[in-house]
């Protein structure tokens, strides 16, 4: 029996593009909250990409150190699944809004994958992304994927500079179970190219 692997296809900035992502077979898309963010959206558009989405597809809602009344505020508009915190957020912080939350750890070494699982005790998954000095996620860097071989203290998803080129090695090297990609499937930030999403969805599920 072949093992499947989840995908998530952030940085998601028009309902046409989450469509076309479902249609292809993704689990889930992220938006992203920041206004920092070359893929940032607000409540309005956001609310009109989830409404495009098909059942059992998952939205995630990104946010990098904000106020926890903006976050509710925008969980009150947008219907998201799961929150994905990017930030410098502490657990506390992360399960204070009553809904499960993936933490964005970004990885320098080793020493920040072994602590992570007892930092965020009650996230539902760790997302591994790259470590930068100046930006929280979407950066197209990645990280040493081996790092990560035989992982189990929860489950994680693996991003940081993955591509239809590369996600199969990642997958091979780091034993991911699922992938999270924005960048590598784009023709311009926000805008998501349907050939490059079915390439890299193709590439993860072969593996």
């Amino acid at each position: 029996m072949t093992h499947k692997i989840r995908s998530k296809i952030c940085g998601i900035t028009r309902p046409e593009d989450a469509a076309a992502a479902a249609a292809l077979g993704v689990d889930a898309i992220g938006l992203v909250f920041y206004g920092q963010s070359k893929r940032a959206v607000g409540p309005a558009q956001a609310a009109q990409i989830v409404a495009a989405l098909p059942p059992f597809v998952s939205a995630a809602a990104l946010f990098v150190n904000e106020r926890a009344e903006t976050v509710r505020d925008i969980l009150r508009q947008v219907p998201a699944d799961i929150i994905q915190f990017h930030g410098d957020e502490d657990d506390a912080f992360c399960r204070s809004f009553g809904r499960p939350y993936l933490k964005a750890v970004r990885v320098r070494g080793e020493a920040d994958i072994r602590t992570a699982s007892a930092r965020f005790p009650n996230a539902r998954a760790l997302l591994f992304d790259a470590y930068h000095p100046q930006a929280y996620g979407g950066t197209g860097q990645s990280f040493d994927w081996t790092l990560l071989r035989g992982y189990t203290d929860k489950p994680w998803v693996l991003a940081g500079g993955l591509t239809p080129d590369n996600v199969a090695a990642a997958v091979r090297e780091s034993g991911a179970a699922a992938v999270d990609v924005s960048g590598g499937v784009e023709s311009a930030a926000g805008v998501k190219d349907a050939a490059k999403m079915a390439a890299f969805l193709r590439a993860a599920a072969a593996v």
